[in-house]
């Protein structure tokens, strides 16, 4: 039985887009993350880098590995993992104090007192009451904590070998992706980890959050333009697209947020979600997501995927998830998908606006099946989940998708997802990089070889 200390998997609960998952691996899976989460710290070094421990197995389990395919991730993970700290009853104790909690949220060092204390409060509460408490009460407290799931200071994994001292300087959304998992393959021990995961993070994106959030004159307002609409404005505005450097440490905070704040709060705010789009506005944002992502292209570069790019479209999955929580009003579930088509359009913006090549993907030639595509991601050797989570996303897209596929704002339909999940698999093969970074400068694609003629 899954509780807030023990990981539990099966296949009855192995997410809302599964392929032939195994009971073996479910059994192998809940294991190795058990061993995670007791042996390994929330982040493997010094610089904030994630442990993606959790989200590499769960979905590599959904999509069908094998319990070899499983242990092999969990082994090339745990190579680079730093040792679990210990843990201090006396701190534990005093994150019950509000002021307390405030004054250690966001030292990383603190992740496991704050895990500690969120399995503790799981085990007292339950899910759902300590999810709305610290994420959507609509407190300061709890506004705090929902601004930290989006993100934050600490870095991602940025490939260790070609990106040691690489930095996002963003979270990249991981908090945010951590719950989804949680919540999607029901298991109160991953909540109580994003939520600890969530406190140490930095609420560096709230003065941009809560701007728009105003701009926008609050929360569920009906929506007048799609994403993909907000995208091309974004695009054609030239100090929003410019305001990004190469050169800059951090292309949101030294770029966009420091050089055109007040145009990208202008767009921005002007993703809304009425009470009655809920359902086209959450299917429109994995949409929109995954066409500037699979767009991004540069030929005749080789078809590559922007790093951060895809982690807009990789948490996309865990909306529905959110969504069809009986338990989180519906003032929340608006909010969240705004904040989150928010987030997508700075990210966006803060790569450069990537020009949109559509014809990349209409024109690829797939050979290879869903099935088949998922396998490369298995057997990469270098692939540590991305893939995995880019190709679960692109296969749950296609029939989310499906019913508003004559809607604007839908430019992905049809075979193209399967397309996609084809140009994944194949742009991680070969001895670069997987992945880009900042795909609308020219820079990023420098040592990406060309593409060799069929």
């Amino acid at each position: 039985m899954a509780t807030a200390r023990t990981i539990h998997l099966s296949i009855e609960d192995s997410g809302i887009f599964r392929s032939n998952p195994r009971p073996d691996s479910a059994s192998k899976a809940s294991n190795l993350l058990q061993e995670d989460m007791k042996s390994h710290h929330i982040f493997f070094n010094e610089s904030g880098f994630h442990n993606h421990t959790v989200h590499h197995i769960l979905s590599i389990f959904a999509l069908g590995a094998s319990p070899e395919d499983i242990q092999a991730a969990f082994d090339r993970a745990a190579d680079y993992q730093r040792p679990a700290l210990p843990v201090n009853e006396d701190i534990v104790r005093k994150l019950h104090n509000k002021d307390e909690f405030k004054a250690l949220a966001g030292k990383r060092d603190e992740y496991p007192h704050f895990l500690q204390f969120f399995q503790q409060e799981v085990e007292a509460k339950g899910i759902e009451e300590v999810v709305n408490e610290y994420i959507f009460k609509g407190d300061e407290f709890a506004d705090d904590m929902f601004t930290r799931m989006f993100g934050g200071q600490y870095s991602c994994h940025i490939e260790i070998q070609a990106y040691s001292n690489a930095r996002c300087t963003i979270g990249l959304i991981h908090p945010f992706i951590h719950l989804g998992f949680g919540l999607e393959f029901k298991q109160p021990a991953i909540v109580a980890q994003a939520l600890a995961q969530t406190a140490v993070h930095e609420p560096n994106l709230k003065d941009f959050f809560v701007a728009t959030e105003k701009e926008a004159g609050g929360v569920g307002n009906t929506g007048k333009k799609t994403l993909v609409e907000l995208q091309n404005e974004c695009r054609a505005n030239s100090r929003l697209r410019d305001s990004a450097h190469w050169s800059d440490t951090s292309k949101v905070f030294d770029g966009v947020l420091k050089r055109a704040p007040n145009e990208m709060i202008k767009y921005a705010s002007q993703f809304t979600v009425g009470p009655d789009q809920t359902d086209e506005r959450l299917a429109e944002l994995v949409n929109a997501v995954v066409y500037y992502t699979g767009a991004a292209q540069n030929p005749p570069k080789k078809i590559k995927f922007d790093f951060f790019y895809i982690h807009c479209v990789n948490s996309a999955i865990f909306l529905p998830v959110f969504v069809s929580q009986s338990w989180i009003s519906q003032r929340n579930k608006q909010r969240l998908l705004e904040w989150k088509g928010r987030m997508d359009l700075l990210t966006y913006v803060s790569r450069a606006c990537a020009e949109p090549r559509i014809n990349e993907i209409t024109d690829y030639k797939p050979i290879k099946s869903w099935e088949e595509t998922f396998t490369t991601a298995f057997a990469n050797g270098r692939e540590d989940g991305h893939a995995a989570k880019l190709m679960r996303v692109l296969a749950y897209g296609e029939k989310l998708c499906e019913p508003y596929a004559d809607r604007s704002g839908f430019p992905i339909k049809d075979d193209m997802w399967l397309k996609l999940s084809n140009m994944v698999a194949d742009s991680i093969q070969g001895p670069e990089a997987l992945w880009i970074r900042s795909a609308g400068f020219p820079e990023a694609w420098e040592g990406v070889p060309e593409r060799v003629a069929h």
